[in-house]
């Protein structure tokens, strides 16, 4: 019987210059293969069908875990199986499924289907922030419909029933799709697990005089990023995403230039600022080293708005009203201020439809300009019933 091995033994095994296989008296048919580059590994030698065989193990297991795995084959090899064969369909089987999890499929369809949307970064958004950590490495058929209601009662609780939905259909197109190109796979959403009824979804709200006077005060008296953005939500008609992320950079004097790649249209969009906008960045500090202009860290843009807004809401004691409101508020005040119904859907980053999409190429950044101003003398109306002498934000500026 030859020497003992051991895994310090094992190390101390002085390579030569041809390639040699030691025999493991502890194991039936497993060698320790030693390199003349000093690698070393192990393998089982076998015979099946007559003819010999070998089976080389996976690179830096331990001498205990060849044992094991030799022990295996041998098994294997004694139920009438080659462990060669068996092996290289396992292998194959750990690949198919790492190509089947959830997250491998979501990216063939946003690489196939989803890129196609104008929406396509912000569902990838999504899935890296909201699904990817839970369900990412799950094969898709082991999904099951208890696995999504989990995941849509834990953003439900942290996010809100409406961001719920939204990741609720963003999976639902990807198990469709895959679903569509697979013999077995079938989706495991139904209907009835949206969060909040069709009817709810869509929302009319904009604010009353009332309550958009009790906003802008509130907004106007405080000092953080949160309340600046509040007034610049109101008087550029923009989107919560795109007026947080906006960067210095951006701001040309009076023209904020939003990127393609920013714009949910992905188009570039010259937006005209009013001088009330450009006054209320003018009261936005700038951090050192920041590029953003809405910033609690002094390196991202800013985020957290429920915590903000739930602050905010008992400062100025109006409730039932989200920031996209602001938008939606905005764009019926310009058609309070007699603005062009075309020149106030531009103002909004809207793409008009149609043959006019095609050949009217005029940018329209006067009367975009005209409308703005519009917008913020009719806020400032509202804000200052009274005293219409005084520009909004001259009073702090």
């Amino acid at each position: 019987m030859g020497k003992v091995l051991t895994d310090i033994g094992i190390r101390n095994l002085k390579p030569g210059p041809v390639r040699r296989e030691i025999p493991d008296p502890g194991a039936r048919g497993l060698y320790v293969v030693l390199q003349p580059s000093g690698m070393r590994g192990f393998a089982v030698r076998y015979r099946y069908a007559g003819k010999p065989r070998k089976l080389t193990l996976q690179a830096g297991i331990t001498l205990g875990a060849a044992r094991k795995a030799a022990a295996n084959a041998l098994y294997q090899l004694e139920q009438g199986h080659d462990p060669g064969v068996a092996r290289h369909h396992a292998k194959q089987a750990q690949r198919l499924a790492a190509q089947d999890t959830f997250k491998a499929v979501a990216e063939e369809y946003q690489k196939r289907e989803g890129c196609r949307l104008r929406s396509a970064e912000w569902r990838r958004g999504i899935l890296e922030r909201l699904v990817h950590p839970t369900l990412g490495d799950r094969p898709i058929g082991d999904i099951r419909r208890s696995d999504i209601i989990r995941l849509l009662d834990k953003i439900d609780e942290h996010n809100g029933p409406v961001m719920a939905d939204r990741t609720l259909a963003i999976i639902r197109k990807i198990t469709n799709w895959h679903a569509s190109r697979s013999d077995d796979f079938r989706s495991p959403i139904v209907r009835g697990m949206a969060r909040v009824k069709p009817q709810e979804r869509a929302r009319e709200r904009t604010l009353t005089n009332d309550e958009l006077r009790a906003v802008w005060k509130v907004a106007d008296a405080g000092e953080g990023p949160f309340d600046r953005l509040v007034q610049f939500l109101l008087l550029t008609a923009a989107r919560r995403t795109e007026a947080a992320a906006i960067t210095w950079q951006e701001v040309d004097g009076a023209t904020w230039a939003l990127p393609a790649f920013r714009n949910k249209t992905k188009v570039d969009l010259a937006r005209p600022l009013s001088a009330a906008a450009q006054s209320v960045l003018a009261r936005v500090p700038r951090l050192a080293g920041c590029p953003f202009v809405f910033s609690t860290d002094a390196k991202n843009p800013i985020s957290g708005f429920s915590r903000f807004k739930q602050k905010f809401d008992k400062s100025c004691g109006v409730t039932g009203w989200t920031l996209h409101d602001l938008r939606r508020t905005a764009r019926s005040l310009m058609s309070r201020a007699g603005v062009n119904s075309d020149h106030a859907e531009r103002c909004l980053g809207h793409v008009i439809a149609g043959v006019r999409a095609t050949y009217d190429r005029h940018e329209y950044y006067a009367e975009k300009q005209r409308a703005f101003e519009a917008l913020a003398a009719q806020i400032e109306r509202i804000v200052n019933p009274n005293e219409n002498v005084v520009a909004i934000g001259s009073a702090r500026g």
